[in-house]
């Protein structure tokens, strides 16, 4: 309980309550603010040796943006320094992308393309890679930075594999398990329906011999007391 004059115990409750508005309204502020990359839900990408792929990433921001600066980079492990693919600027949403001079250009930028962005509330960064080769192997980075933001930067990696040829997976044993799983599953199915069956039988003829011996008890009973009456009668 606050000490102090009555004016400040009665304001108390109303300064705790802003305090409290204050603190969620900036937590929400900056979740809606924080710049978000993404390369979709599978980082991991496998390609063909010869053929041409895209590397997904877009960003997004409920603020919107504006100067935005973007850059590529490439790595064959961790541990290397990494190789910057492609540099670019980004004055708003309603601009188009413009390409930056990038430095120590190699055989691996001259096959490289920005995809036009689609317009939708996440903005497209997306690199098409032509021709791919095995020395293209690696991790591919893409950063953004937003300058509405204060500079708020992100990223996120797409890992790419090549290979000579895809690998046909052979489903023969699983094809063989399925097999025999259902039909076990069939034959355990056909025989509770075989039980049930049989068991219906047995009941029926065990309800039709206990009529046949109530119907047979009651003529028995009548024939007697039919007997017995005609004794008892005196003769005329």
């Amino acid at each position: 309980m606050p000490v102090g004059p009555p004016w400040e115990r009665e304001l108390f409750p109303y300064i705790r309550q802003s305090w409290l508005v204050v603190t969620l309204a900036a937590l929400l502020v900056h979740t809606c603010f924080s710049l978000e990359v993404t390369v979709g839900k599978n980082p991991q990408i496998k390609a063909r040796n010869g053929t041409d792929i895209y590397l997904p990433c877009t960003f997004t921001t409920c603020i919107g943006f504006e100067d935005v600066t973007f850059r590529w980079e490439y790595t064959f492990n961790v541990s290397a320094p990494p190789e910057i693919l492609y540099l670019g600027k980004l004055k708003n949403k309603k601009s188009l992308p413009k390409a930056l001079d990038v430095p120590n250009r190699n055989y691996r930028h001259d096959r490289l393309t920005l995809v036009p962005s689609n317009q939708t509330k996440d903005y497209n960064l997306t690199l098409l890679l032509r021709d791919v080769e095995f020395d293209d192997a690696g991790r591919y980075t893409c950063i953004v930075k937003n300058m509405k933001e204060k500079g708020n930067e992100s990223n996120a990696t797409v890992f790419l594999t090549v290979v000579d040829k895809f690998e046909v997976v052979d489903n023969t044993l699983t094809l063989i398990i399925v097999g025999v799983v259902g039909g076990v599953i069939g034959l355990l199915i056909l025989i509770l329906i075989i039980k049930k069956t049989i068991s219906f039988i047995i009941k029926k003829n065990r309800d039709k011999k206990k009529d046949c011996l109530v119907s047979s008890s009651v003529n028995d009973n009548t024939d007697n007391a039919s007997k017995q009456e005609a004794k008892a009668k005196p003769k005329a």
